[in-house]
């Protein structure tokens, strides 16, 4: 088949599921006849859904905390900062695993039912996420099922019992790793070392596991999940849990390797994006996925001044935003890759323009906690096109048309409202002579460092 029918018959593919998606989760919303114009930071009410793992499809979310945020009373932290979130336009808020652990970032859980963790106390965390729901935000858990930490030495002296409500022994360790001698089945997916890594492939982990999600979703708050280190367990599960607890938000941490060449990251990535795709399609399409894709090729087009980098051999954006936008979070830089961390870091010279690019363009964006708090002009910048992204009503399935993808120029017009340049070279919608129709002129609505933004005015 030409690439043109392969295209389409992916386009059909991936309707059909979201349809069945939509269909079953009784999520569609009645279309209305007309959108009216709204102004800055109205809430806006989107013709139809997208599925639990985007929300509205309108959403932009915050990650609000990095890898040092355990070091303060963090979930009172967030409560006294949560207004100036709402005020900035965010609509969902990505914190940290909420539950006791045994590093203090906890991305080690142990006791999953205690609340009691270095950012605070359950009655904290309560009273934040009832801070948020009074804003209109949403709350995000990280939820790390991946593996657990046991709180005993089972009777062949590996760390393998398990204590608090949920008592679970070796039996519920899969039996990869010998150091945790582990019972369950041996997993195909890949091992995490560092703890006893769980055996979703039994009903009865299945079921405690979702009991705790439903608690976490009903008797907290929580709106949306996270899931961490999703390479260690099989999408299906994750369809599973979230079917089952019906979260507005799903988003999947899949972090694979872009493949490099003598250091220098290689133009065709579609392999690398087509593994987060694959996972996003094991999990019946419930659950979007970190756009690690897009991350690796918008730092590398920017730090070698390589914009033609951000077009793929079709023409179209590259990452998961390029070919299935709705199950595309993206975003720049997160606790892991950033932080104090620096494992894989966005260069924060060109964090400007990283932004410009994914306030402006489809998949659901996701704004980093030091990007937006330790720096002014980046705050004032982020404000600005997080504006524009929420009055003209982009939302995670917008219409990109790539003009310009040079090695100094990127130029783009999303769904004929909005235009965005950049790179050092001299462009403009204007002169460009780009007709936003409708009897409207092109404003001047965000610039900075190697970028420019427009918005179509009447």
């Amino acid at each position: 088949a030409s690439r043109a029918e392969a295209g389409a018959l992916l386009e059909r593919r991936m309707a059909a599921m979201e349809a069945i998606l939509t269909s079953r989760r009784e999520l569609l919303a009645k279309a209305a006849a007309a959108e009216p114009e709204l102004p800055d930071f109205v809430r806006p009410q989107p013709t139809k859904t997208t599925g639990p793992a985007s929300g509205s499809g309108y959403e932009i979310i915050l990650q609000a905390f990095n890898w040092e945020s355990c070091k303060e009373p963090w979930w009172r932290k967030l409560a006294q900062e949560a207004q100036s979130y709402a005020d900035a336009g965010f609509t969902a808020l990505w914190l940290p695993p909420p539950t006791d652990s045994v590093s203090t970032q906890g991305y080690l859980p142990r006791d999953l039912y205690s609340l009691e963790s270095r950012y605070g106390s359950e009655a904290e965390l309560r009273a934040l996420i009832a801070k948020l729901h009074d804003l209109g935000l949403k709350a995000v858990a990280d939820i790390v099922i991946n593996h657990r930490c046991a709180h005993y030495q089972g009777d062949d002296g590996k760390w393998n019992k398990f204590g608090g409500r949920l008592s679970w022994d070796k039996s519920y360790v899969c039996s990869n790793n010998p150091a945790f001698g582990g019972t369950g089945a041996c997993k195909a997916d890949e091992d995490y070392p560092a703890a006893p890594n769980l055996d979703h492939s039994q009903e009865r982990l299945r079921r405690d596991l979702t009991e705790w999600m439903s608690w976490l979703r009903h008797g907290i708050g929580f709106d949306g999940w996270r899931f961490d280190y999703v390479k260690g367990y099989d999408g299906r599960w994750v369809r599973h849990y979230v079917d089952a607890t019906v979260p507005e938000l799903a988003i999947g941490e899949f972090w694979d390797t872009c493949s490099y060449t003598d250091g220098v990251l290689n133009y065709n990535q579609d392999g690398h994006r087509q593994r987060t795709v694959d996972w996003c399609d094991a999990t019946g399409s419930t659950s979007a996925a970190f756009d690690f894709t897009l991350k690796g090729v918008l730092q590398e087009a920017l730090q070698r001044r390589e914009y033609w980098r951000l077009i793929d051999a079709q023409g179209r954006p590259p990452g998961v935003l390029g070919i299935w936008p709705s199950r595309s979070i993206t975003f720049l830089e997160n606790h892991d890759t950033g932080s104090t961390l620096q494992h894989w870091p966005f260069p924060w010279d060109g964090a400007g323009q990283g932004y410009a690019y994914i306030l402006t363009h489809p998949g659901t964006p996701c704004v980093f906690y030091d990007h937006f708090v330790f720096d002014e002009k980046l705050r004032k910048t982020i404000l600005e096109l997080v504006a524009v992204r929420r009055r003209m009503r982009l939302h995670a399935k917008s219409q990109v048309k790539i003009l310009k993808a040079y090695a100094d120029l990127y130029a783009a017009v999303v769904d004929q409202r909005v235009a965005i340049k950049m790179g050092g070279a001299d462009w403009s919608p204007q002169g460009d002579r780009v007709d936003p129709g409708s009897g409207r002129a092109w404003k001047l609505a965000s610039s900075g460092t190697n970028f420019a933004v427009w918005t179509a005015e009447r």
